[in-house]
């Protein structure tokens, strides 16, 4: 089974964790439904619908309400700590949760006591703890954009917000900036950098770069970066090294925009619909290559 964790912008949301199923574009999790627009429920429904070409592995979510106030992560920090060492999971997600180094650690500690660790993907705020407590390295894939990619090729700063101004700066190439977040061990055994070039990396540099199809459209519309953690997450829990896994996603993101043919209105399920046409002509291709 996989799992991803995460949080929604509804302070009344209850903790729940359990099975995931799409019906009708609305996610299904715990007796809860929920709509999906943009963060962990993007995610969460890209991953389903990947499923459905590369075979049903199980999507588990663990979700808690939180609106940035960080009531909610708490409770997910809490529950995970305690329920993650009896957990079956291959796959394990983490998304927009409120960044504590304290409670990053006490996971980190959880998943230790795994019967077999679980390939470890981080976005968003999760991954900003896992920079923030020196355990990048526990990682198999980090999923940033070239802002949050500034972060952690930022030795010093202990939060984004405090990422300096120099390291900011458009001068530094995408490549200096994964070079500068290995260097002090900042970065995931890979990374796949979310741009207008998405780059796949390892401590090694660069090790493939996806431009297109470019759909200028997708560059303003709310969780396309999600669609692609999700993707990536799938294609890792079917057992995909993860260098491939993350540039097939990369392409099967583009490819699901363009097929979506989207507008500056389109939303962002649209595209998520178009994921299982787009990853298996990806795949496909991937194979006669």
């Amino acid at each position: 089974m996989l799992a991803i964790v995460g949080t929604v912008p509804d302070p009344e949301f209850p903790l729940v964790s359990g099975r995931v199923t799409l019906e009708n574009g609305n996610l299904s999790i715990g007796g809860k439904t929920l709509g999906v627009n943009r963060g962990t429920p993007a995610l969460l429904a890209a991953v389903v619908k990947a499923c459905e070409v590369l075979g049903d592995q199980g999507v588990m979510g663990c979700l808690v309400g939180d609106i940035g106030l960080g009531d909610g992560s708490r409770k997910l920090y809490g529950y995970l700590t305690e329920n993650l060492p009896t957990m079956a999971v291959h796959t394990l997600t983490f998304h927009y949760l409120q960044p504590d180094v304290d409670w990053h650690n006490r996971i980190v500690f959880a998943v230790e006591a795994m019967e077999k660790k679980p390939r470890m993907i981080a976005d968003a705020g999760f991954m900003y703890a896992a920079k923030m407590s020196g355990q990048a390295g526990v990682y198999d894939l980090f999923t940033p954009d070239a802002g949050e990619l500034a972060f952690l090729a930022d030795e010093t700063a202990p939060h984004p917000f405090y990422t300096r101004g120099f390291i900011l700066h458009e001068n530094n190439t995408v490549e200096d900036l994964i070079r500068r977040a290995y260097l002090h061990e900042n970065g995931a055994a890979y990374l796949l950098v979310k741009g207008m070039v998405d780059h796949v990396a390892d401590a090694n540099g660069v090790i493939a770069t996806v431009d297109g199809p470019a759909v200028a459209a997708m560059e303003a519309m709310g969780g396309t970066g999600d669609t692609l953690t999700g993707i990536a997450t799938a294609l890792v829990g079917a057992g995909m090294a993860v260098p491939r896994a993350a540039t097939i996603a990369a392409k099967t993101n583009r490819l699901a925009g363009f097929y979506a043919d989207p507008t500056p209105a389109t939303q962002i399920m649209e595209v998520i619909q178009e994921i299982p046409r787009a990853l298996a002509q990806v795949l496909n291709e991937d194979d006669t290559e």
